[in-house]
């Protein structure tokens, strides 16, 4: 069988490698390169991934190759992420740079030349019923599948996750007795193509600036003053300027250009129970055909290791999905993906674009 390893630089991807050279595979491994751009916007991290990739393939012997893929990620995951900023929505483009980078365009240029592609994703895969599903991690706080959940059933059929049933501390170890060369490499954090270049900075770069009032929703009183609507998301607590303070962020008036904030940790307008998912996309399959709703479910709204119970309806005959927690929700953000698992948190089935 052959095998494309994608390698990012950290720890994961290389014990990825690891795994399948102990199993017997040889495999071809490919860093893809997605931090420059005409703009000048670059990270200067990118030159020391490539180092520890370089430095990983020489370890076992194996052939690295460079995808420049950088003017695709712009077109397609970079515009999407501006544009939903610029719509007053908080995007997630990690998940769109895995659907539509990593294992789209990735495979049209290289990955089909090869029987699978393997990631140092924290995922597994599984057969039922003659399908593969996308299955979550058995360390359930690094899982992954929340940034998987975009990709569709020709692609999880094809991936490999050799790290997805092993906790993060196995990989660390396993690292540490190889003396790979990022055994000890920091994991990364943020968003992928921005690295070490602040979010702000970027997105003043494309959006600029422009003043608003900051209100508290409940007074309608003006506590202050934004440089833009788009620095600013539902549930943020961080960065308002705000004295006395715990202050979040609960709604903003695109229009007008008004962010409303609360006051206090437990102020109801920071919480919901009712999540809308708007074009929702199953991975492999809808299985729920002919089920009667409501039915139970795991959830995540954001990037956390808890999985969240509740109960999903089907809207109308349409695309769209609601959402109802057990728990109070805080801080829903529009324009994130809701994601869909079984009520044993075992398989991701899809997700859907939070909205209101």
């Amino acid at each position: 069988m052959e095998i494309a390893v994608l390698l990012s630089g950290g720890v994961d991807s290389a014990v990825a490698v690891h795994q399948l050279c102990a199993e017997g595979y040889k495999p071809s491994l490919f860093y893809i390169r997605i931090g420059n751009n005409e703009s000048g916007y670059s990270d200067c991290s990118v030159e020391e991934d490539l180092e520890m990739c370089h430095a990983v393939a020489r370890r076992y012997g194996l052939p690295l190759e460079v995808v420049d893929l950088h003017q695709e990620y712009w077109d397609r995951v970079v515009t999407y992420a501006i544009e939903k900023v610029r719509c007053g929505l908080t995007p997630n483009p990690d998940v769109m740079c895995n659907r539509l980078i990593k294992f789209g365009c990735f495979e049209e240029r290289v990955g089909h030349l090869f029987d699978k592609t393997a990631t140092g994703h924290y995922a597994t895969t599984l057969e039922r019923e003659g399908k593969i599903w996308l299955g979550t991690a058995v360390d359930p706080v690094k899982d992954q599948t929340d940034f998987l959940a975009q990709i569709d059933s020709l692609q999880v059929s094809k991936l490999l996750f050799p790290v997805g049933k092993l906790m993060k501390s196995e990989v660390r170890e396993i690292a540490l007795n190889m003396k790979l060369p990022n055994a000890r490499r920091r994991d990364s954090q943020g968003i992928c193509f921005l690295g070490r270049i602040n979010y702000n900075d970027f997105i003043r770069h494309f959006l600029g600036e422009k003043e608003g009032a900051v209100v508290e929703k409940e007074t309608g009183k003006i506590l202050g003053s934004h440089r833009g609507y788009w620095f600013h998301t539902i549930g943020q607590r961080k960065g308002l300027g705000l004295g006395g303070g715990p202050w979040f962020v609960v709604d903003k008036d695109i229009d007008s250009n008004v962010v409303y904030v609360s006051h206090g940790y437990d102020t109801p307008l920071q919480y919901g129970t009712r999540v809308c998912l708007h074009d929702f996309h199953f991975i492999t399959d809808d299985p729920w055909l002919g089920e009667t709703f409501p039915v139970d479910v795991c959830f995540k709204i954001r990037h956390t290791p808890e999985f969240i119970r509740g109960k999903l309806m089907r809207a109308g005959e349409s695309s769209v999905y609601v959402l109802e927690s057990e728990v109070p929700l805080q801080g829903i953000a529009p324009g994130q993906f809701g994601v869909v698992y079984d009520r044993d948190a075992r398989i991701c089935f899809g997700s859907g674009e939070i909205r209101f």
